[in-house]
């Protein structure tokens, strides 16, 4: 049983720090910036304590995880007099699991290391249904040793867990993920687009063609909301298009080309002007049959 301080109880963090108290029997203290979240969440699981700070909440923890918006979120909730590093001690471990940039990473695992603590980031994959039920996908950077001594408790909410490699390593794994995602809803949006066109029956074509080469997560999990319209839950379009922003600006400084993911990234701020901003990501078709109504 460890000391464990969860910053950032949102969609995701919210059901994650719960498997680690279920699962694990973890000590937590849970920290959010809308105090009366982690109140819920106290109250929800009948366990743990609220923080006033970041540093309130990582004070003598063993772990201490952050999942939040984006690096200047990160940055907030980490550095500074009331961010988590001014209080961790010195062996303990930081794990982060927002999505941010490879750069931010590195930052804050110098910063931790100048400390004596261990960093890893630990992006992960699988959206909120991953996250309410404790299979999601964790990509991590970070040292090995650490990596090994942090595994036992992320494995509590989680599937698959893989050290990639070096500080950033983790972050950039996401950004891969991202990018083969962006381009396999925008195929997917097309391909039943087209279907609709075509008057053919859309169950007993995805039901076909999901045996064969075409398969994915996206098509087995998201065809049912492309073909109704209905996309009010799962990964929100804003997201999306915050996570392809820095894959984007990662692949200026590497000198990879994205065509495909910056096209479907400008299709994203189409729909985001449909009003889309918290659809799913599965909201690509509804720019294309939008078009066909003009």
């Amino acid at each position: 049983m460890a000391k464990v301080a969860w910053i950032g109880l949102g969609v995701m963090g919210f059901p994650m720090a719960g498997h680690i108290l279920k699962k694990g029997g973890h000590d937590l203290v849970v920290y959010n910036r809308t105090a009366a979240k982690a109140k819920e969440w106290v109250e929800q699981h009948g366990s743990g304590q609220t923080a006033a700070t970041p540093a309130e909440a990582a004070r003598d923890a063993d772990f201490v995880f952050c999942c939040v918006g984006n690096d200047d979120d990160l940055r907030s909730v980490i550095i500074g007099p009331d961010g988590a590093l001014a209080a961790m001690k010195p062996g303990s471990i930081l794990i982060d699991n927002t999505t941010a940039s490879a750069n931010v990473a590195r930052e804050l695992y110098a910063a931790a290391k100048e400390k004596g603590i261990g960093f890893i980031d630990a992006p992960v994959s699988g959206g909120q249904a991953g996250a309410e039920n404790g299979v999601l996908t964790v990509m991590c950077g970070g040292d090995a040793d650490v990596f090994a001594r942090a595994e036992p408790v992320i494995t509590h909410y989680a599937r698959m867990i893989k050290h990639i490699g070096a500080p950033g390593a983790g972050q950039l794994t996401k950004m891969v993920n991202q990018i083969a995602i962006a381009g396999l809803v925008q195929g997917l949006a097309e391909a039943i687009h087209f279907a609709q066109k075509a008057d053919l029956d859309i169950p007993t074509v995805i039901d076909t063609i999901s045996k064969g080469a075409a398969q994915s997560w996206q098509m087995e999990n998201r065809w049912e909301a492309m073909n109704a319209g209905k996309f009010d839950f799962g990964f929100a379009v804003d997201w999306m298009r915050k996570d392809l922003s820095i894959c984007i600006d990662e692949a200026r400084r590497n000198g990879a080309s994205l065509p495909v993911a910056a096209v479907v990234d400008q299709f994203y701020s189409e729909v985001q002007k449909m009003g889309g901003n918290r659809w799913d990501t599965s909201s690509l078709i509804a720019r294309l049959n939008a078009s066909d109504r003009k």
